[in-house]
């Protein structure tokens, strides 16, 4: 692999679980722990053995050839699968039984591969949606409009355009989501998950039909993101150039099993990580 300039070059630090997480988080319990999680789909195992620890603001790649498994273990980490083996703790609480809300609700947001906006509702209404579970007002206030409604929903508007300003999109807040072009459609869906005020951020390949100018703001917005919030960020993602820019600990996951793990530099230069994403070398 081509070594790749980082924009930032963290301490990775071992905690006694055989894991790294950055130097600043080593005196902080972990945002996820998944241990020996697995899934089975008709006796196929999608994926096997998967362990990772990720810090409690750190800023995290899963990455893999195409196919490895790697948005089953997002699917895994959110409820949307419940596991055939192994236990997801999300700051230390253990997630067995919980669905995708409840999960949502413990602290852990993403968005998809594919973008999941509602198109018919502006760009604001959008963000309300996360907005959801922060809001205070019963059945009845909001039934007959009592001035606890009101104050809730200055309070929600002024919250919504606060998450919009992060990527510049406050002025767009009245206009239909599915108008937005493809890039703004892709932060939108980040603002939304912001939105629901989770400890642990999933960005299922967020540059994926971006331009290269937009890549580079989009890793200037997750660090951004990730500083701002506090918050822990796991992405997936094929562009190299963002993964090892802005990632401090990457798990590279091939058939649904981790073949490695380590800081960008180690991962560049893993020979098995380069025989998974190049094949094997011929001996001349």
């Amino acid at each position: 692999m081509t070594q790749i300039k980082r924009k930032s070059d963290t301490k990775m630090v071992p905690v006694p679980s055989m894991a790294i997480v950055p130097e600043r988080d080593i005196d902080k319990a972990p945002v996820l722990e998944a241990r020996h999680l697995g899934i089975e789909f008709g006796g196929l195992k999608a994926v096997d053995d998967f362990n990772i620890i990720i810090g409690k603001t750190e800023i995290a790649g899963l990455i893999g050839p195409n196919g490895a498994g790697k948005t089953t273990v997002f699917n895994l980490l959110t409820k949307v699968y419940q596991p055939t083996t192994g236990t997801v703790l999300i700051n230390g609480k253990d997630t067995h039984g919980m669905n995708t809300v409840q999960a949502n609700k413990a602290g852990i947001a993403r968005t998809f591969q594919n973008i999941r906006l509602f198109n018919n509702m502006t760009v604001e209404e959008n963000v309300r949606i996360g907005l959801h579970n922060q809001v205070k007002y019963g059945m009845f206030s909001g039934i007959l409009r009592a001035p606890s409604y009101w104050k809730q929903e200055k309070k929600q508007h002024e919250k919504s355009l606060d998450l919009l300003s992060i990527f510049d999109m406050q002025d767009m807040a009245d206009v239909k989501a599915g108008s937005l072009p493809y890039g703004a459609q892709r932060r939108l869906e980040i603002v939304r998950a912001l939105a629901t005020n989770p400890s642990l951020l999933l960005l299922d390949e967020p540059a994926a039909g971006m331009n290269p100018h937009e890549t580079e703001e989009l890793m200037e917005n997750i660090i951004k993101i990730r500083d701002q919030f506090q918050i822990a960020v796991l992405l997936i993602e094929h562009d190299m150039n963002l993964v090892m820019g802005i990632c401090e600990g990457i798990c590279v996951l091939n058939y649904g099993r981790i073949i490695a793990k380590g800081t960008a530099d180690e991962i560049q230069q893993n020979p098995v990580v380069i025989e998974a994403y190049l094949g094997k070398q011929k001996e001349a």
